[in-house]
Formats: structure tokens, C-alpha cells, sequence
């Protein structure tokens, strides 16, 4: 079955940083684009970041855009979002997912078909 599974998230302080991984078994890793979500409570799911499944190109929310970077190791299965300069306004479930490959790359979550359970990211002021 198509597995993805979020390492731990954490507490930070405001302009700390975090590196969240995705690891992905189950599916052709390699020929799929990989999404990061989030989720703040009470707020409706968000997409963060994409990467297409090459590597070679990425999306990205405008407000994380110079401060969240997505990336993938195909070689691993694994998928990663490194978060820096992170705000109180990042705290949420951050989830990965793998797009339809009938899409082109975007941060539509109506994109996805297969999620992971999330992990939490707290971000104290």
C-alpha cells in the first residue's frame, strides 16, 4: 500500500528553524510530484510547497516563499521541507501527500490522492 510518513515536528521559537522529512514506500516514488501541507486549527488545509518529481521545479505559498524550502532525494524515497526564519503563523499539522499525476504542479490539496498522518509544528512567540 502507498505509505508516507512524517518525521516528528516540534516546538521552535520564532525565527528558529526546522526540517521536516516525508518518507514514501509503496508507490513509484520517483514519477510522482510530492506536496507539503499545512493545517492550523479551526483554518481549512493549505498547500505550502510542491515539487515535481524530477526535482527540477517547485511551488511555493507567497508566504513562505524565501523562508521554506522543498526538496526530494529520489534514491531515498524521501522528501523533505526545510523551514527557517519560522513565524507564529506557521504553527499547524503539516502533512505530505503525492499529486495525481494527471495534474500539472500546484498546491490544490483536491490534487492528491494519497496522504500522510501529519505532524505537528509549534511556532511560540
Amino acid at each position: 500500500e502507498v505509505q508516507l510518513v512524517e518525521s516528528e515536528g516540534g516546538l521552535v521559537q520564532t525565527g528558529g528553524s526546522l526540517r521536516l522529512s516525508c518518507a514514501a514506500s509503496g508507490f513509484a516514488f520517483a514519477d510522482h510530484a510530492i506536496g507539503w501541507f499545512r493545517q492550523a486549527p479551526g483554518k481549512e488545509r493549505e498547500g505550502v510547497a510542491v515539487i515535481s518529481s524530477s526535482g527540477e521545479k517547485a511551488y511555493y505559498l507567497d508566504s513562505v516563499k524565501g523562508r521554506f524550502t522543498i526538496s526530494r532525494d529520489n534514491a531515498k524515497n524521501t522528501a523533505y521541507l526545510q523551514m527557517f526564519s519560522l513565524k507564529p503563523e506557521d504553527t499547524g499539522v503539516y502533512y505530505c501527500a503525492v499529486m495525481d499525476p494527471l495534474w500539472p504542479l500546484n498546491l490544490n490539496p483536491g490534487a492528491y490522492d494519497h496522504w500522510g498522518q501529519g505532524t505537528q509544528v509549534t511556532v511560540s512567540s
